[in-house]
C-alpha cells in the first residue's frame, strides 16, 4: 500500500530543524535544498487565506502559513508523518487523507492550494487536476513543486522506490508522476487553470538537482 511506502519514507526523515539559518522557527522551502529558492510569497496575501497542504508531511510548511496568518489545512496518506506532525505542531489542523479523497469530499472552497513533493508529485494529474479547481475559489492559486524528470525521454507515470530499514526487507513502491516544464504547463492548461507557469530553479552551487515549480489560477 502506499501509505505503508511513506510511512517508511517518513520516519527514516529527521524533520525540521528548530531554527533555519537565520533563526527562524517556521520557514517555508519550496526546493529540496534548505534555504534555498523562492518562499511562501509567490502564493499571495496569506492573512486569513484558506490554505490546503497536499501531501504536508511532518508540517513544517503549515505552520509557517499558519504563522502567517492563513487558516490551513493539511492532508497527508502516511500515518507516521501525520503523527510527527501533531506532536511537533499540535496547533495544526493536521488529517490522515488521500488528496483526492479530501478534495472529493470537501465542500469548502480555498484560496490556495499547494503541494511541496507531495501528492501533486505522486497523484494521476489527470484526476488530481480536476478536484483541485473545483475546490479553488475563483482567483485561487495551486502551486506545486518536484523534481524535474530523472531521465530524459521518461515522462509520465514512473515508480519511487522506498527500502525499509530491515535487512532483507523487500522494497516498497509508489508511482509519480514525471513531465518537463512545458507539458506540465500544457496538462494544467487543459484542466482550465490560467496563468500558468513553470520553471526549474537552479540547485545551490555545487549540486546537481534542480527543482520543478509550477504555479496556475483558476479565473476570477
Amino acid at each position: 500500500m502506499d501509505a505503508d511506502a511513506w510511512d517508511v519514507w517518513g520516519a527514516a526523515r529527521p524533520g525540521r530543524g528548530a531554527t533555519n539559518a537565520v533563526g527562524a522557527a517556521t520557514w517555508f522551502n519550496w526546493t529540496q535544498w534548505p534555504d534555498h529558492g523562492p518562499d511562501e510569497k509567490i502564493l499571495g496575501d496569506l492573512s486569513g487565506a484558506r490554505v490546503l497542504d497536499l501531501g504536508c508531511g511532518s508540517g513544517g510548511n503549515l505552520a509557517h502559513l499558519v504563522a502567517r496568518g492563513a487558516h490551513a489545512v493539511g492532508v497527508d496518506i502516511s500515518p507516521v508523518q501525520v503523527t510527527k506532525a501533531r506532536e511537533r505542531w499540535p496547533h495544526l489542523d493536521v488529517r490522515l487523507w488521500t488528496a483526492q479523497e479530501f478534495l472529493a469530499a470537501a465542500t469548502d472552497g480555498f484560496e490556495v492550494v499547494y503541494s511541496v513533493f507531495g501528492a501533486a508529485w505522486f497523484t494521476d494529474p489527470a484526476g488530481l487536476l480536476p478536484l483541485v479547481h473545483a475546490r479553488l475559489a475563483p482567483g485561487g492559486v495551486y502551486v506545486f513543486s518536484h523534481n524535474p524528470p530523472a531521465l530524459e525521454g521518461c515522462y509520465g507515470p514512473q515508480a519511487s522506490q522506498m527500502q525499509p530499514p530491515e535487512k532483507g526487507a523487500e522494497p516498497l513502491y509508489v508511482k509519480r508522476w514525471d513531465y518537463e516544464p512545458e507539458a506540465w504547463a500544457e496538462i494544467l492548461r487543459t484542466h482550465g487553470f490560467t496563468d500558468v507557469t513553470a520553471e526549474v530553479i537552479a540547485p545551490p552551487e555545487g549540486k546537481r538537482t534542480g527543482t520543478l515549480l509550477v504555479r496556475g489560477a483558476k479565473a476570477g
